[in-house]
């Protein structure tokens, strides 16, 4: 069983399904409501550690709710927080708006204590990192904390995968840092400049993010699956009718990272990633719907 370390945040995705969103001051009628646990750095946790990897995520919570349901999440699925709970914050939640007619959404995020996640969290925990075999942050904590924990598993020789999630500009030499970024379409032209819409566009991408200093990037496409550099584009898996695709990309990163950690080649991992999505996506809500190792090795 290898090791993954992940360095990321929780919060409690509260979902709103109805006509329209209301005008200000007015009150109108939803069609549904969903409580459930979510943030990307808590749900590529679970996904790793549901395909067998000893996992442990170092992140912030408040002392509340929504933080008892982070600890009983991460106790279900098999995750070792090292999570600070303070008294004076407050869990994360994210107020998610879902148009009934069409399914767009608008969101709203209030990281809550994930906001004061620090360079300093990350060094009181250098030994955990020291010790991953992968370490895998995204975007979501502050950036001062994500460079400094890449930094610390550089040193140590820690392979090391950025999840550039949700698209934001990049301090100087932190792609420098990474083993493997694996940003999505939208994500990949934020930082290239490239618009991927097939194999093509994808290998000009990467040849872009190998320039900026990338070991290996791989670039996640969705439906299409994903392109690795260096080898070509790795088919999505069909794992049956698509009911939510919200979680798909954590559910490809804490698997590829599982995956890497137990000493599988980079093209196999990509493949589990790529099944792991596969499953997810047929399953609403995002940790629930990760797939057991089990299931992984069944459908591949």
């Amino acid at each position: 069983m290898g090791r993954v370390v992940i360095l990321g945040v929780f919060v409690a995705d509260t979902a709103y399904r109805a006509d329209r969103m209301p005008r200000m001051g007015e009150t109108i009628m939803g069609k549904s409501f969903a409580l459930g646990p979510g943030g990307k750095g808590s749900n590529q946790a679970v996904a790793s550690a549901r395909l067998g990897a000893e996992t442990h995520l170092i992140s912030r919570l408040g002392q509340d709710d929504f933080g008892r349901l982070a600890l009983e999440t991460w106790r279900t699925a098999g995750v070792t927080p090292h999570a600070v709970q303070m008294a004076d914050s407050y869990t994360g939640a994210a107020h998610i708006f879902i148009e009934e007619s069409t399914g767009d959404n608008a969101i709203i995020i209030a990281p809550g204590a994930a906001a004061f996640i620090s360079p300093q969290d990350v060094q009181a925990q250098a030994a955990l990192i020291k010790g991953a075999d992968v370490f895998v942050t995204q975007l979501e904590q502050p950036m001062d904390a994500a460079v400094k924990a890449l930094e610390i598993a550089r040193q140590a020789s820690v392979t090391t995968v950025l999840n550039p999630a949700p698209a934001a500009p990049l301090p100087p030499g932190m792609l420098a840092l990474c083993d493997y970024v694996t940003p999505n379409e939208t994500e990949t032209e934020a930082l290239t400049g490239v618009a991927v819409t097939d194999a093509g566009s994808a290998q000009k991408a990467c040849e872009a993010l190998s320039e900026m200093g990338v070991g290996r990037p791989i670039i996640t496409m969705g439906e299409q699956g994903a392109y690795l550099a260096g080898h070509g584009l790795v088919p999505a898996v069909n794992a049956g009718p698509v009911v939510e695709t919200t979680g798909a990309g954590d559910a490809f990163n804490g698997a590829f990272a599982a995956a890497l950690s137990e000493g599988m080649p980079v093209e196999r991992a990509v493949q589990y990633g790529c099944a792991t999505a596969g499953i997810s996506v047929t399953r609403p809500g995002t940790a629930p719907a990760m797939p057991s190792r089990a299931e992984v090795e069944a459908l591949l």
